[in-house]
């Protein structure tokens, strides 16, 4: 039938039983596909991981600093991995940095949900935040 209309015999599902099959031209048959999976892609979205790097020591102004770029992060649609750093004898003062985090999980939680609570991973204390889905 395919040869009569000289046009191609093109297989659509493989696998279905019985094979699933279609008369039509393979070059057009083919720029659709493409265009589908251009569309899909298109659709998607990549959720990246967004850091903030504190310091035990972190004054108001520099919390407040990178709070504004938490909230920025956030409504992009971004994680937050938001961490503590301890350098030499400040590792004595990890309540510091566990209060740190705490504080600025709290600062954004009309924005955010904490997505792993602050723990203690080697010189480094973490926190995973996502952003709230506006529903």
């Amino acid at each position: 039938m395919a040869e009569e209309r000289n046009l191609d015999l093109v297989e659509v599902a493989p696998k279905a039983v019985p094979p699933v099959c279609r008369i039509v031209e393979y070059s057009k048959f083919r720029y659709e596909v493409k265009k589908k999976d251009k569309e899909n892609k298109s659709k998607q979205h990549v959720v990246v991981l967004k850091e903030i790097r504190f310091g035990p020591n972190t004054d108001e102004h520099d919390f407040n600093f990178k709070l504004r770029h938490a909230e920025k992060f956030l409504e992009e649609g971004n994680k937050i991995k938001a961490y503590v750093t301890f350098h030499g004898r400040s590792i004595v003062h990890k309540g510091r940095g566990e209060k740190l985090l705490l504080d600025f999980a709290t600062a954004l939680d009309a924005l955010a949900k904490v997505e792993m609570a602050p723990k203690m991973e080697g010189k480094r204390m973490f926190m995973l935040l996502a952003p709230k889905k506006n529903a």
